[in-house]
């Protein structure tokens, strides 16, 4: 899996004029399934962002964690983080999850952060959407679980 977080003031995800989740200050989640990913990658991603300490203590230093502020997650789907780039000029999403293992594995990691106490609104898997967002600070954080360290 890969993920790209935002820390933001605020974030909305649109479909077709539709509203489909919308947070204020919290971690806009871009979200890449990969083939072969498993249960251990999106728990280990779960349990890092969780804990992930981004968020500005009283002296402004990048010291508190999500629950630590009350932060929301606003999860979107993103195959396009497995873009390879390397051969001529038009991607290739090989390394992409197929459509139904992607859904599942997007899915399921919005479980594991549900399931640590977290509100967190998605937009909708495999449709056009349109992201806004103020990112804060602007703090964007790149994960992935290929080369983890074993829990």
């Amino acid at each position: 899996m890969k993920l790209v977080l935002q820390r933001v003031r605020r974030a909305r995800v649109t479909v077709e004029g539709r509203e489909t989740g919308a947070i204020g200050r919290g971690i806009l989640i871009l979200c890449g399934v990969g083939r072969g990913d498993t249960p251990a990658d999106r728990a280990y991603l779960a349990r890092k962002v969780a804990q992930l300490r981004i968020f500005d203590d009283a002296a402004g230093k990048m010291n508190l964690g999500p629950r630590d502020v009350g932060a929301a997650f606003l999860v979107v789907s993103q195959f396009t983080l497995f873009a390879d780039c390397a051969r001529g000029n038009r991607p290739s999403y090989l390394d992409a999850a197929p459509p139904d293992e992607g859904e599942q594995g997007v899915a399921a990691f919005v479980e594991l952060l549900r399931a640590e106490g977290f509100d967190v609104e998605t937009g909708v898997f495999g449709a056009h959407m349109l992201v806004e967002l103020e990112n804060d600070g602007p703090v964007t954080i790149l994960m992935e679980s290929c080369g983890r360290e074993t829990p």
